[in-house]
């Protein structure tokens, strides 16, 4: 019904139908936890091919995958040994290739997580620096450094790494002698990369040819406010920040100017591909800086197309601060001639349902609602959107997994569960009564990398598709309608007079998207039924933490 009422008030207009990635809703998939195609408890590659028609049926216009490539998994993936393979837990280069081959036929766009700033110490570089003398090329690679004191048994500088600890480890030389230190503003196991060296950026010249030339759609660029250091390496006034916040806080760094040559490079580079078929391949980088106005520089013209706007993920359920954030972004990200990249979730976060409900349990009935409508909320906005998996099945985060199964290299290092990640990348649940809930093709008692909790049986994607009322309903339907809206990346909005608590604006094609941050009633800003509403809604009326669409006549924001 929605649908076809939609239908009579004309159908989706787009400005150049080869820029795809400016209205695009693109499905984040963590591959390690999306689908086991062997058995062994480990997403794959070929999971996520036989889960295609699975997200083509959901709607959305592409695909974001974890990195596959060979490593460790010190950090599940985000420390690569080899920039231009898949790690044989996830398949070969041939499964890579059907996936793509199946995903061009569904029409579903395929973007890679490639990792800039950091490699494995497994990568061939770095073994090499390790066997070389201090002050050679390998090392130069990387930031080596000597100590401080008069041993040189104190760190370069007083740095601290995002995941708690020194961000400095000092190495033993070919002689058995304790020797220089080098940078890793992670994981001891994930070394800095020495973006100053121009082997570098050719390094990566050449991974960014070999997947674009294999019909990928564009990458994900982890850590896009990283990759330089301020060149003197001085000490920061608060070396705790990034650890304290998880955040990129340390101004010597993070955010440096020269990363932006990098991006306008990689556009160039990304342009040549788009020249030769004029379907653009999208740079979509996670871009950490304190505002708007900064977040905005990463997506000029010649840089990145699009950079995730973490500032909607992380507000408070209050209707002041959405409104706050959504004008920033609306006045100085679009303002540069790209679109806004909504995002609520990731694979580093706490789930919707959980962060806007009760942490510590499996959710609440007020966070589900809450998380119902600010995905409504999200999918209205001008712009492109990104889901997590699990997202659209409304999975609260597991935050009873005990410390013996936990993988997060941050409890690794510091021993605090306050900010691990493993909650949000337990194993999608598919189908049954019990774990592994059809997760993965082997028996029964297969057990998936992490341990799925008993409930998540409520949340199974054969539930899920079976009830109209379900999360994924609410995703698809939303999907549907906005496929339809002329407006979607182009357009601007204007806020709407509402009660208070209450946030409600109306963009170019009509389209009214209200929220009630609070618990009671609120009178809806539009007459008549609701094209669609994150929840029970009768007209006239919005209720407590319930979101609504309606297409209105106030067409000129």
């Amino acid at each position: 019904m929605h649908n076809r009422r939609y239908a009579q008030t004309g159908q989706r207009v787009t400005i150049d139908k080869h820029r795809w990635w400016r209205d695009a809703v693109i499905y984040q998939v963590y591959v390690r936890s999306f689908l086991d195609s062997t058995g062994d408890g480990i997403g794959d590659l070929a999971g996520v091919r036989a889960g295609l028609p699975y997200l083509k049926k959901l709607g959305v216009d592409g695909v974001w995958l974890s990195p596959f490539y060979p490593s460790p998994q010190h950090d599940h993936g985000y420390d690569v040994a080899d920039y231009c393979d898949v790690d044989p837990v996830f398949g070969d280069l041939s499964e890579f290739d059907l996936l793509m081959t199946d995903a061009r036929r569904l029409g579903i766009k395929v973007l890679l997580d490639i990792v800039p700033n950091h490699c494995s110490e497994e990568h061939p570089w770095f073994r090499e620096a390790l066997a070389a003398a201090p002050g050679s090329e390998a090392r130069a690679r990387f930031h080596f450094a000597d100590g401080r004191g008069p041993d040189g048994s104190e760190p370069p500088n007083n740095w601290h790494s995002m995941f708690g600890g020194p961000a400095w480890s000092r190495v033993t030389e070919q002689d058995g002698t304790p020797g220089q230190w080098y940078l890793h503003m992670f994981t001891t196991e994930q070394p800095d990369l020495n973006w100053r060296n121009p082997e570098v950026g050719a390094h990566f010249d050449h991974a960014l040819r070999f997947w674009l030339d294999r019909g990928v759609d564009g990458f994900r660029i982890d850590v896009a406010a990283g990759l330089y250091k301020h060149p003197d390496l001085p000490d920061s006034p608060d070396p705790e920040a990034d650890a304290r916040t998880r955040d990129s806080v340390n101004p010597l760094a993070w955010n440096q100017p020269e990363v932006h040559d990098v991006w306008r490079h990689w556009r160039s580079v990304c342009e040549e591909y788009t020249a030769r078929d004029g379907q653009e391949r999208l740079l979509v980088g996670e871009v950490s800086v304190p505002t708007a106005r900064e977040h905005a520089l990463y997506v000029r013209h010649d840089e990145l197309h699009q950079a995730f706007f973490f500032d909607l993920l992380s507000a408070p359920w209050n209707a002041d601060a959405f409104r706050k954030v959504i004008s920033h972004a609306m006045q100085d990200i679009a303002g540069t001639g790209s679109t806004v990249t909504w995002v609520l979730n990731n694979h580093d976060q706490v789930r919707t349902v959980t962060r806007y409900g009760e942490l510590g349990t499996e959710g609440s009935g007020l966070g589900a609602a809450r998380a119902r409508a600010a995905a409504l909320l999200m999918l209205a906005l001008p712009g492109a959107a990104y889901i997590y998996q699990g997202e659209e099945l409304g999975l609260p985060e597991v935050v009873d997994l005990p410390d013996d199964v936990l993988t997060d290299p941050i409890f690794r290092r510091t021993g605090s569960r306050a900010r691990i990640r493993d909650g949000c990348r337990v194993p999608l649940p598919w189908s049954g009564h019990a774990s592994p809930f059809g997760f993965t093709s082997g028996a029964e008692s297969a057990k998936p990398w992490l341990p799925q909790p008993a409930y998540f049986a409520e949340y199974a994607t054969d539930r899920a598709l079976a009830d109209t009322h379900s999360f994924w309903h609410l995703y698809r339907d939303g999907l549907q309608l906005r496929a339809g809206l002329p407006q979607l990346g182009e357009g601007a909005l204007r806020w709407l007079d509402t009660q208070p608590g209450v946030l409600a604006f109306v963009r170019g094609d009509g389209l009214v998207c209200a929220v009630n941050f609070g618990t009671a009633p609120t009178p809806a800003p539009v007459s008549g039924t609701p094209l669609l509403s994150s929840g029970p809604c009768a007209p006239g009326v919005l209720p407590g933490s319930t979101a609504a669409w309606w297409i209105s006549d106030c067409t000129n924001p």
